[in-house]
């Protein structure tokens, strides 16, 4: 007689399971959303890989590589806390449309001064000055904007979760297409695809359907305000905490993006192909990252993430570093592309879940400039250190510091998970009963 056969798992189950894993998709707003924005930042990351090939090829230098993510970045710095006011004060959408409509214009510069060969490297320091002006008010605004979109804060992680799945799945897209299309043609296309892919997020964010909000009357002035913002922020243990982290990783480890031409043309002996391939793998990593995210139902247990990531972010530095091999660094761009998603996304969902809403525009401008404020004096300091030492030494250097930053950090998690707990205890995150377990690392 057969053996009788094992019970399939039942179909619902695995249903409501995935159906739980893309909650967020529910709601219309966030589908549009997500339509628009996982077109155009295919664009923006071809642009990202066309802009740092670019200036490799007319310069044939580390330190100017460093100098235009620099001038790329640092408006972000300056302008974040002032951009968290305004973003807190105005309408988020309005605010994104015109940022949105601002960088369509800056991507078809780029592409006509490319395309018609008057490019400079001073006008490409100027218009990716301008790009980070742009992305002061951007980041926080879209990042700010993201629980608008959901209605429902339950959901808010998981709309997180996905927005990192659309980020690097255009992360894998477009560098790969960004260096088929510079070998096969110029810099320029990339430029000009870049600019036309915004017309759908613009167009996505004015076909939202939003509830009537009044206007909010802000007796307080903006510096009132920037004082209010920087006194939460620096006054809340796990917020602080996570964006001291971010802004170290920032500073050390994520400006290994600006080498990548070098490592592709002078370690990997390749071309425009190989930067493509190496940012591909990269986006392999985090996109892997980003669905595990996704498949999450809790923010619990997210605070040991972050740590363990800025270990493997940095483990995956130094074996790059030590790398000839072109699939060796392949890996290993893996593994860092991993490790680099793992620790943004579980941060970026501890702070939205923590934060109060009528400070989330300045709490998200101080997000973005621990993580993107902070990476042009990585730029300038990668750059600077790729020329004295070479860029595989320093790529193994910020791999140390990410280790000894995550090392820190989980130092620091019992003041962290003290503080969290009354929050996730009043959202429900928390059971009451569950309270013991938290003693035990359950946060």
């Amino acid at each position: 007689m057969a053996a009788p056969s094992q019970p399939s798992p039942p179909t619902g189950a695995a249903a409501r399971d995935f159906s739980h894993a893309w909650r967020a998709l529910r709601h219309r707003n966030f589908r549009l959303f997500f339509g628009g924005q996982s077109i155009s930042l295919i664009g923006t990351w071809m642009t990202r890989i066309a802009t740092s090939w670019l200036v490799y090829r007319l310069t044939h230098s580390a330190l100017l590589l460093g100098a235009v993510g620099f001038a790329g970045q640092i408006p972000t710095f300056l302008l974040a806390p002032l951009a968290g006011v305004i973003v807190d004060r105005m309408d988020r959408r309005k605010v994104l449309v015109w940022t949105q409509t601002l960088a369509m214009v800056q991507s078809f510069a780029l592409a006509w001064l490319t395309l018609t060969h008057r490019i400079t490297i001073l006008e490409i320091l100027l218009l990716s000055a301008m790009q980070g002006i742009i992305n002061a008010f951007d980041m926080p605004g879209r990042q700010s904007f993201m629980v608008k979109m959901v209605g429902d804060r339950a959901d808010l992680s998981n709309a997180i979760a996905i927005n990192s799945s659309m980020v690097n799945t255009a992360r894998l897209i477009g560098p790969s297409l960004a260096g088929l299309l510079i070998a096969a043609t110029s810099e320029g296309w990339c430029f000009l695809v870049d600019g036309v892919s915004y017309i759908a997020v613009i167009a996505s964010l004015l076909m939202m359907r939003l509830p009537m909000t009044q206007e909010l009357r802000h007796h307080a002035t903006m510096l009132a305000q920037m004082r209010e913002g920087w006194s939460y922020v620096a006054g809340f243990a796990p917020i602080r905490t996570i964006l001291l982290l971010f802004a170290l990783l920032s500073l050390m480890g994520w400006p290994f993006m600006v080498l990548m031409p070098m490592f592709a043309a002078q370690v990997l002996h390749g071309g425009p192909h190989t930067l493509g391939f190496l940012m591909g793998a990269v986006g392999v990593g985090s996109l892997t990252s980003a669905l595990a995210m996704v498949a999450r139902r809790s923010v619990r247990g997210l605070t040991r993430m972050i740590p363990i990531a800025a270990l493997a972010f940095g483990l995956g530095l130094i074996a790059f570093g030590l790398s000839r091999s072109f699939w060796l660094s392949m890996l290993m761009m893996l593994l860092t592309g991993f490790g680099m998603m793992q620790g943004l996304t579980a941060s970026n969902t501890i702070i939205q879940t923590l934060v109060e809403e009528k400070m989330r525009g300045r709490v998200m401008s101080y997000y973005t400039m621990a993580f993107v404020g902070m990476a042009p004096f990585g730029s300038l300091l990668a750059g600077a250190l790729a020329h004295a030492i070479g860029a595989p030494r320093t790529v193994i250097v910020s791999g140390a510091a990410c280790i000894l930053g995550g090392a820190w950090f989980w130092s620091r998690l019992p003041a962290v998970r003290r503080e969290m707990r009354p929050i996730y205890e009043r959202l429900g995150i928390i059971p009451q009963p569950d309270l013991a377990l938290e003693e035990n690392g359950e946060s």
